[in-house]
């Protein structure tokens, strides 16, 4: 299995006035404070990512914040950290599992939040236009359970 590393460029070029926050005494950035752009190539294409806090290329807790459109599935992966997801907009769906499987998937809706533990398989997909916090302990890395299904795989001739 590949690990793939965000690198801190893509994460600055997503959020580079959210990066100046990161620090022991950063505050979270108000949500209209957000400095949105494409998520990094680790993701399918389609979502934007805002870092709230934190430096997720670093050893050190993160937030972000991953918006994504209707129907935006993220297919099975791992992390070697523990990850929490809050919802704040629409509604999340996701399961455990090395396949995605849409029967399995549960619902989290506004106001949810959840921790699924390293190094657990899970996939999920957005149910309407979607807006999720995920805080971890960074570096963040993001393993495809499926090589094949890691978009950076795919863009390559």
């Amino acid at each position: 299995m590949r690990h793939v590393a965000l690198a801190a460029a893509l994460l600055v070029a997503a959020a580079p006035a959210a990066h100046a926050q990161s620090g022991p005494a950063a505050k979270p950035a108000a949500r209209s404070a957000l400095h949105w752009g494409p998520a990094p190539a680790v993701f399918p294409k389609g979502a934007k990512m805002a870092v709230v806090s934190g430096d997720p290329s670093k050893a050190e807790n993160f937030v972000v914040e991953l918006s994504m459109p209707s129907g935006y599935k993220i297919p099975p992966h791992f992390h070697p950290t523990d990850e929490t997801v809050t919802v704040k907009k629409g509604t999340f769906l996701y399961a455990m599992g090395d396949t995605f499987d849409p029967t399995k998937l549960q619902v989290m809706k506004v106001g949810q939040s959840g921790t699924i533990p390293a190094p657990m398989h899970h996939y999920a997909q957005a149910k309407g236009p979607t807006v999720v916090a995920v805080s971890a302990m960074g570096p963040f890395q993001l393993t495809y359970v499926n090589p094949a299904d890691d978009p950076q795989q795919q863009q390559k001739p």
